[in-house]
């Protein structure tokens, strides 16, 4: 990292600060290939994404912890991976308890203990305490509690779930920032969302554009301030409902959702601008990313048909235990340190994100934090790694099912696709049943995960198992003390331990 330890004509507070500011922008349901970066044959437009990549790197091979929403924030959060937490398949409700629990240490905790100011703006989606009154409603007018605040947040302004998911009100350090008095429902072919309370300043088709509206207040406004900050910007967009306002309607030639994708680009771009114009670009660390691959409610099958394949060259979508489902967009941009225009081929994974930040602000982790998180400051840096950064990676499926990635081989512990494509867990029963419990892949020869290897190569099978079951059973992926897994029904899911 390049620093100056003399204050020049010109320069700004942050700009002779070791520690960089760090944003980190997640997009929701976004594939691999909607970013132009990623996908030179892709028919959507992202100017805005793709300035970010050319000023930064592109990592080509990055995953989330999970195929869907709550499971993906938690290990980012976190740094550890979500099956560990008491949430073992599926997602979090518009107003389910909070997840995370209080004593565990976060990005955002991290860096507030290490001299940051924090602020998370967006769509939270891992729960917060709403009071209730004596008959278990909601009780809007009392503060809510075990928010992002209690979290390590200075400050919090957002939504409890996905942006179809009731009841829709924004918090805002704690407190609801209106009283929902209406119960809406949209049931448009991409506008849909569930039948719920609503407040009066929550208007679904203005969501998105209030966050970046926000996000890039909260920029401005501490730019040069007397502590570096950490902005968590978690979209609600492009997942349902799908909103383009007005002005990007059409504006894509192939459906709606590729016209919002193209709105959340826009406004992806205006951020950037906004950090450039502040002065604060040399020493700010951006990186984007999606929390799973392209979902169903997109119309893969008319952006096909355009010509667009949102998940590009892999298989399966949103849900999957495929690539498609857990193969995302990953872009780090920090001009100090990051040559522009780089790729980088290196397997990460999303929770990476605590052990990354905490290794460039000097934090040294405990054995009790980031069980699952490497650190990407040598990737960063440009260092030549020998081999793999990760020993290897651990994806999950919407139903629980496991897979498991090192070097060039992924082995997925269920016979289809663990989630939402042919075939599908309790739909596809009579396919499933003439298939092998197990696929095992080759990514380097097959990377749309076409011929099941798991016949041919018996010793790998059970080597990748048995790397599997150790990380189950010490409660980690990265070196240090064993750790306790939480909740009681994990060894369900794990049959092959058994065997």
């Amino acid at each position: 990292m390049i620093s100056l330890t003399l204050a020049l004509p010109g320069m700004t507070k942050q700009s002779k600060r070791v520690k960089p500011n760090v944003i980190f922008i997640l997009a929701d349901d976004m594939g691999f290939g909607d970013v132009r970066a990623f996908n030179q044959e892709g028919k959507i437009r992202t100017p805005g994404i793709d300035r970010l990549a050319s000023s930064g790197m592109s990592f080509m091979d990055a995953h989330t912890s999970s195929s869907v929403c709550t499971p993906t924030r938690y290990g980012i959060m976190t740094g550890r991976y979500n099956w560990r937490s008491k949430l073992k398949s599926g997602v979090l409700g518009g107003s389910s308890p909070a997840l995370i629990e209080l004593e565990r240490t976060t990005v955002a905790s991290m860096l507030k203990k290490s001299g940051y100011t924090t602020a998370y703006i967006g769509k939270w989606h891992l729960g917060w305490n709403f009071a209730k009154d004596d008959k278990g409603k909601i009780d809007f007018s009392k503060e809510v509690t075990h928010t992002p605040n209690d979290l390590g947040f200075d400050y919090a302004y957002g939504h409890c779930g996905s942006l179809d998911m009731a009841p829709y009100v924004y918090v805002e350090n704690g407190h609801c920032t209106a009283i929902p008095t209406e119960t809406t429902v949209n049931q448009g072919k991409y506008s849909w969302w569930r039948k719920g309370l609503t407040a009066p300043d929550f208007v679904h088709e203005d969501v998105t554009p209030n966050f970046f509206r926000r996000g890039i207040k909260y920029v401005r406004e501490h730019a040069n301030g007397d502590t570096p900050f950490f902005l968590y910007l978690p979209l609600p967009s492009p997942h349902t409902p799908i909103l383009p306002t007005q002005a990007w309607q059409g504006k894509s030639g192939l459906n709606p959702y590729g016209d919002f994708v193209m709105m959340v680009d826009d406004y992806i771009n205006q951020l950037l601008e906004a950090v450039k114009q502040t002065g604060i670009e040399d020493n700010t660390l951006i990186m984007f990313a999606t929390d799973n691959g392209c979902s169903p409610a997109a119309k893969i099958e008319e952006l096909i048909a355009g010509g667009h394949y949102p998940n590009g060259i892999y298989r399966g979508h949103k849900a999957d235990i495929f690539e498609g489902g857990h193969r995302v967009p990953f872009i780090a941009a920090w001009p100090e340190v990051i040559k522009p225009g780089t790729q980088n081929h290196q397997t990460i994974c999303t929770t990476d994100l605590l052990a990354t930040l905490a290794d460039i602000v000097g934090y040294p982790l405990k054995d009790n934090e980031a069980e699952d998180s490497y650190s990407l400051l040598p990737l960063f840096r440009g260092a030549k790694i020998d081999g793999s950064l990760r020993e290897a990676t651990v994806h999950h499926s919407i139903n629980g099912s496991f897979a498991i990635r090192q070097g060039d081989w992924k082995l997925a512990l269920c016979p289809g696709s663990g989630g939402w494509s042919f075939p599908r867990p309790g739909k596809d029963n009579a396919a499933l049943a003439k298939l092998p419990r197990v696929q095992l892949y080759n990514l380097k020869d097959d990377p749309s995960e076409q011929k099941n290897l798991q016949a041919e190569y018996p010793d790998k099978v059970e080597a990748l198992k048995a790397l599997l079951t150790r990380y189950v059973a010490e409660g980690r992926s990265t070196p240090g003390a064993p750790q306790h897994n939480d909740g009681d029904k994990l060894w369900k899911q794990l049959w092959w331990m058994t065997e």
